[in-house]
């Protein structure tokens, strides 16, 4: 699925759908350039389940936990949001209790994941944000079933949420988002 997101306010809302679509469980990889819009992503999902505070990336603690309330039919929704940015070696993720860390009963929003290739098992989800020109483009993909079916929830979600979907791989222009025709599933902004 390929979404370009013309503001800050779309990836926020992006976030935001794909939270609901996570349901508070699994495992989401973050890549993209510095800047490119990670946390921001990591906002709206994190809104998604009902935080409003401030939402930085944990750049030099590695991780910041959030243990949110109720949500649809969990007692309680928790989040465990990484940045491997500085992370020197993905050993280094056994050091801080990363197995446990990494709970199937949690959600975990992963940045710089690529650092920790070799020792993070596989995500559900994986996002790559790129600029592109004044905004930001989002290629998410799925893997397994868990990811399939996040995949599925976020396809009604977006539409939900005013996204453009177009399931035959083209924006409102006709293009794949760079120009070419067809292309993968994408979403513009509504």
């Amino acid at each position: 699925m390929l979404l370009r997101l013309d503001d800050e306010q779309r990836q926020v809302a992006l976030g935001e759908c794909l939270g609901r679509a996570l349901e508070g469980r699994g495992r989401v990889h973050l890549s993209g350039d510095l800047g490119a819009g990670k946390t921001t992503l990591s906002r709206g999902i994190l809104r998604a389940y009902g935080y409003q505070g401030a939402v930085k990336s944990p750049t030099y603690t590695l991780i910041e936990p959030y243990e949110l309330g109720a949500w649809r039919h969990l007692d309680k929704v928790r989040v465990h949001h990484f940045d491997l940015y500085r992370l020197g070696d993905p050993e280094e993720l056994e050091f801080i209790g990363g197995r446990d860390l990494l709970a199937d009963d949690v959600l975990c929003l992963i940045e710089w994941a690529e650092r920790g290739e070799g020792w993070l098992p596989q995500p559900d989800v994986e996002i790559a944000l790129a600029h592109a020109g004044s905004g930001r483009e989002a290629r998410i993909d799925g893997h397994g079933a868990r990811g399939a079916a996040v995949l599925e929830r976020l396809d009604k979600e977006l539409s939900t949420a005013g996204f453009a979907v177009d399931t035959q791989g083209t924006d409102s222009h006709g293009t794949d988002g760079q120009g070419r025709a067809g292309g993968t599933s994408q979403g513009g902004t509504a």
